[in-house]
């Protein structure tokens, strides 16, 4: 039981740092590039969706309860929607970069 929690902390820690590695990355694009800035903030989106997913997870582990059951529930709901929504939005606007780029070569 002790290792399962210590996978879905690490989980959530790398859920963290992409989270936070892909919305600098949306930052620091440049505006001439806007379909690349709204990749960059779908990808964190879906980082973002999986660590309240793996956090719902872990909450379930640790404590018991009806309260933890009900709120660790809404988390893995609400994590698995902003995860897919944001994983499909992900795909569509990889598929446009390359184009962008094209237009915007000097």
């Amino acid at each position: 039981m002790l290792t399962i929690n210590f996978i879905f902390v690490f989980f959530i820690i790398a859920s963290a740092v992409f989270y936070f590695y892909f919305k600098t990355r949306q930052f620091r694009t440049r505006s001439l590039f806007p379909i690349r800035k709204k990749m960059y903030a779908s990808m964190s989106g879906s980082s973002l969706g999986g660590l309240l997913l793996f956090f719902g997870i872990n909450q379930l582990m640790l404590f018991d309860g009806i309260a933890t059951y009900i709120i660790a529930a809404l988390f893995i709901l609400f994590g698995a929607y902003v995860g897919i929504f944001n994983f499909k939005a992900y795909k569509h606007y990889r598929s446009f970069v390359d184009e962008e780029t094209k237009l915007n070569d000097n």
